[in-house]
């Protein structure tokens, strides 16, 4: 099997910016995942978000992790454990309106640290969805307004830890599953890995690269590119030793945005519009129970609903 996909941005502004484009392009069309080095955010921030995360958990969160472990009793467990993840979660707000400022027990310096990393996510996920446009031969900007409905796009992090786990082939770290949202972007452990995406039906492990930001697309890009691109199941493996760190940012559409096939792909196919149009926050209300489940019912579920429900045009900015 190929190599998984590694994008040196810093290539974009020299000659070899075709080839990287292609190589970008590759990894959308038969990964839905690549690897960024070199994406312009600072190492330094990076280091330190990674420290203060690792400091937050063992003071904050390891003890937690252990009482739930605990009272669900699952070192003990038998047979495979299908309801339940082996991680350690906290969730941030940025847009529209961030809530880090009222998140419990973080320090000052946390906060700081992640309100200026969510900053550089944010301008990297908009870099990304306009390099997605122009090798789809969309319009500059066009995914940004699909996905910005009334009041903007809706921007969060999970921040995770995978403890060691002394059963990993009875537990996941976390259960296969597709992304709902639009573009992903994931800040992982150097040292501890675990993440696997599918692929040709093989789990391949993603690499864990010192500074790198790994990215993922979403169901909401499949709907958009009417499937050239497409969202890929992927799950965490729980490890024996190490604590790994995942700090997944989702850069989704806005709460009212009506998702869509873009018309000039659909033109160009000649099985025409394959997905349907809906709202956003309906598409996130089945998928809350329905996430590790496989997504083409999802889609179905919105396409029946659709042909009862009139939907206006895309709001844009």
């Amino acid at each position: 099997m190929e190599s998984f996909p590694v994008i040196d941005l810093e290539k974009l502004n020299g000659e070899e910016r075709g080839a990287t484009m292609a190589k970008i392009k590759d990894a959308c069309e038969n990964w839905g995942f690549f690897e960024l080095v070199n994406h312009g955010i600072s190492h330094q921030l990076m280091d330190g978000v990674e420290r203060l995360t690792k400091e937050h958990y063992a003071k904050c969160m390891e003890h937690k992790f252990k009482q739930m472990v605990a009272s669900k009793g699952l070192e003990a467990a038998q047979s495979e454990v299908d309801d339940i993840d082996w991680e350690s979660t906290f969730h941030l707000r940025h847009l529209p309106v961030s809530n880090i400022s009222e998140v419990p027990d973080l320090e000052d310096d946390h906060r700081k640290a992640m309100k200026q990393f969510a900053l550089e996510l944010e301008k990297l996920a908009e870099l990304l969805l306009d390099l997605l446009c122009e090798n789809l031969g969309l319009e500059k900007g066009y995914l940004k307004r699909a996905f910005y409905g009334s009041k903007g796009p809706t921007f969060g992090t999970k921040v995770s830890n995978y403890p060691p786990c002394p059963k990993p082939d009875l537990i996941k770290g976390l259960r296969a599953h597709t992304d709902a949202g639009g573009i992903i972007l994931l800040f992982q452990d150097e040292k501890v890995s675990g993440l696997q995406l599918l692929k040709d039906g093989q789990w391949v492990d993603v690499p864990p690269m010192r500074h790198s930001i790994v990215i993922n697309l979403g169901d909401q890009l499949e709907v958009i590119t009417n499937g050239k691109y497409k969202s890929i199941e992927h799950r965490v493996i729980a490890q024996t030793d190490g604590n790994r760190m995942s700090i997944a940012s989702f850069y989704n559409p806005g709460s009212d945005a009506v998702i869509c096939p873009a018309s000039e792909l659909v033109e160009k196919e000649e099985k025409g519009q394959v997905y349907p149009k809906f709202v956003f926050e309906d598409y996130m209300k089945l998928y809350a129970g329905l996430k590790f489940q496989a997504k083409e019912p999802r889609f179905k579920a919105m396409k029946t609903r659709e042909s009862s429900t009139n939907l206006g045009p895309i709001a844009t900015v």
